[in-house]
């Protein structure tokens, strides 16, 4: 794998983990989280390159080996997107598929429902309905997390949110600011997904709501199943494995 870094639109480094070669899929990972720790730890990256993909791993700003700006002008609404935008542009990238998980697959349903981005192909994991919809409930939950960080006792709901944002070493300050630039979308604007799309969720996963009323709403789109909850099914081959194949197909 390499790892190289580059300027988003406004000035802050980001990171970029590459592996493999062949068809470009940008691919981005869940809130709080990391591409080492959704896509490289379980093998996910190198299931998808043996297709034939060269995987372009980006850590979003306040996550994994990127910058955590501060100060709120480096927050403005949508801000993810327009990182993924700027990656985009930097790769000069024209045909190419896009991914994500849970945060990543929300931003890359935003960015395609507005126009901003057009890939060939797109995958969305972890996602359903009220992620998309509903975000101000989940993002009072991480504000909570945040605000009452130290003080969240064990068996509370929130502790092992709190314990993965403390392993994951994340800025809480920077986090927190993050938080306030994802809008909702409006269900409605899923019908400018036209592109196929694979919609793969844990069969145990409720956190986004439901990924089959998602899937329902996308044109293109075909469900998939895997095994686990939110958390665990990003720890499992399965992932992987529905992603490479569906990819591969859609070449």
């Amino acid at each position: 794998m390499n790892t190289e870094t580059f300027e988003s639109f406004d000035g802050t480094k980001l990171a970029l983990h590459r592996v493999g070669e062949g068809r470009p899929l940008v691919l981005l990972h869940g809130l709080f989280s990391s591409a080492e720790m959704n896509w490289v730890k379980w093998g996910h990256d190198q299931r998808i390159a043996e297709e034939g993909f060269e995987v372009l791993m980006l850590d979003f700003r306040v996550h994994g080996q990127s910058e955590s700006p501060r100060e709120p002008e480096a927050y403005p609404q949508n801000v993810l997107v327009r990182d993924v935008a700027a990656l985009v542009e930097h790769l000069a990238l024209d045909d190419y598929d896009l991914g994500g998980f849970s945060l990543g697959a929300r931003t890359s349903l935003h960015a395609v429902a507005h126009g901003v981005l057009e890939p060939k192909n797109l995958v969305i994991g972890g996602m359903g309905t009220a992620g998309l919809g509903e975000w101000a409930k989940r993002s009072a939950y991480f504000k909570r997390v945040i605000d009452e960080f130290e003080n969240i006792p064990r068996g509370d709901p929130a502790y092992f949110s709190m314990q993965f944002l403390k392993s994951q070493g994340v800025d809480r300050v920077a986090a927190r600011l993050l938080l306030d630039t994802m809008p909702d979308l409006d269900l409605a604007m899923l019908s400018n997904i036209t592109m196929p799309t694979l919609v793969v969720c844990g069969d145990e996963d409720r956190d986004n709501g439901s990924a089959s009323e998602l899937a329902a709403l996308i044109a293109n789109s075909d469900f998939v199943e895997v095994p686990g909850t939110h958390m665990g099914s990003v720890t499992k081959p399965d992932l992987g494995i529905a992603m490479a194949e569906w990819l591969a197909a859609h070449k």
